[in-house]
């Protein structure tokens, strides 16, 4: 039995049954976890947000996502055009939980969600995914971490991105 970090190492991002066996699971529509998160656990973990059929990415001038602290979450559409990664199914990599953090999938994944649905709520990171007109329709999965550090387990992950498309998924800005 491969390590997780091992499994991650080999992880096709654009292939949903690799990303299966790298130990992700859920694989449903944003839409849907608006209305019932219940299946997300509450432990910690990383999780993707996935746009499975290379749709063309569309922009929405002003997002959805929420002004926390009356900060403007958008960008301009220049600026999403060049975060764009072409011919890649995911489009975001977060994490819930670290060493320092009690968050939960659950707990974070609703934050996100509140935050996309224009509630005043800190969840800026992946903010981008807010002015994309399919925003309802990306998928999220999610893998959760006994063991692992979330941070250090995303970080793999985006590193292991950038080797592979010269770039960070599109809603995962530089800090």
């Amino acid at each position: 039995m491969l390590k997780q970090n091992e499994q991650t190492e080999f992880m096709d991002f654009n292939n949903i049954d690799e990303i299966k066996k790298a130990g992700f699971i859920g694989f449903k529509k944003m839409s849907e976890l608006f209305v019932d998160s219940s299946s997300i656990p509450k432990i910690k973990g990383v999780y993707l947000v996935l746009n499975p059929n290379f749709k063309k990415a569309e922009y929405l001038q002003i997002g959805t996502g929420g002004h926390f602290k009356g900060k403007n979450p958008n960008i301009l559409i220049d600026e999403l055009k060049s975060n764009w990664v072409e011919n890649s199914f995911v489009v975001y990599i977060g994490k819930a939980g670290s060493e320092t953090s009690k968050a939960t999938l659950n707990s974070r994944l609703k934050q996100y969600f509140g935050f996309g649905q224009g509630k005043n709520i800190g969840h800026w990171g992946g903010r981008l995914i807010w002015q994309l007109k399919n925003s309802n329709d990306l998928i999220v999965c999610w893998k959760p971490l006994l063991n692992d550090d979330p941070r250090t387990f995303e970080n793999t992950l985006i590193k292991k991105f950038v080797s592979e498309f010269s770039k960070r998924p599109f809603a995962n800005l530089a800090d």
